[in-house]
């Protein structure tokens, strides 16, 4: 009870100044690995973590030793296994959004993207057409636009049809949207290594996942079996979206977030149906 007589205003308000902002960290750190594998990583290290403590109360030399030894390296263990989820920790820092509530663009920016991609969307959804589509927003997607063939050409809905008719030579790859020009088409999109993606999903939508995975863009995909819609974010894909949904999340993620009326927004997790059948 003395070091609490002894505070001054002064040390009190530091102290709330500093457990709110370690608290605010934390937040965004668990936000970040939400729906990663990384919760099942931290899963297993507290549970490596109880055993340590149990072997201590109850003085089990053996087994305390060996956690000791595992111990010993953890912190190197730790950057190895959360190698993905501290680098978009070090992007998020990078480009300035771990504190912010997200990135957007002039909204006619966002109305001429959108109005493209959504007319070209319907019409190839309704003859099964796969595609691929990538919206970029604050992480620069350079390296993959160099992947394809630069176009800088007009978003369109007729364009983005014909780039992804099938025996063209660019429907493989993916389009990579900026701002409000199509920068490259036939481009080549990290594929997604993590295990609990379901084994129904196929190339395409494993690299609309694994862009989103480690930058912020915002993906669609066109299933060229089932001509199923995905939405892919976070590291997370939607399937199954309907045309209402994809235009109110795409507007809520690209669109600048003002003081006014409040947007709809719709969760992700909301969204999330389980459907049967192999995506392409």
């Amino acid at each position: 009870m003395s070091y609490f007589s002894e505070l001054t205003w002064h040390d009190w308000f530091k102290d709330v100044i500093d457990v709110g902002i370690v608290s605010y960290i934390i937040y965004k750190m668990i936000l970040l690995v939400r729906g990663t594998r990384a919760v099942q990583l931290l899963k297993g290290i507290f549970i490596l973590v109880a055993v340590w403590a149990l072997s201590t109360w109850f003085n089990l030399y053996t087994l305390k030793w060996l956690m000791n030894q595992m111990f010993t390296f953890g912190i190197v263990s730790v950057l190895i296994i959360f190698q993905p989820e501290l680098r978009r920790v070090l992007e998020q820092l990078g480009r300035g959004k771990l504190f912010s509530r997200g990135y957007s663009l002039d909204k006619d920016v966002v109305n001429e993207q959108i109005d493209g991609v959504i007319k070209a969307v319907r019409f190839m959804a309704e003859r099964k057409i796969g595609a691929l589509i990538v919206f970029e927003r604050s992480t620069g997607l350079s390296e993959l636009v160099e992947s394809g063939i630069r176009m800088e050409s007009k978003i369109t809905s007729e364009l983005l049809i014909n780039i992804f008719t099938p025996n063209t030579p660019l429907h493989d790859g993916a389009v990579i949207i900026r701002a409000n020009q199509i920068m490259a088409a036939g481009c080549y999109l990290p594929l997604s290594e993590n295990p609990f993606i379901s084994k129904e999903l196929g190339t395409r939508h494993r690299a609309a996942i694994g862009v989103s995975e480690v930058t912020d863009a915002v993906s669609v995909t066109v299933s060229e079996e089932t001509g199923q819609v995905s939405l892919s974010l976070g590291g997370m894909i939607v399937r199954d979206i309907n045309e209402e949904s994809l235009i109110s999340k795409l507007f809520d993620e690209l669109t600048p977030k003002t003081n006014g009326r409040a947007k709809e927004r719709v969760s992700v997790s909301s969204l999330w149906k389980r459907k049967g059948g192999r995506d392409g």
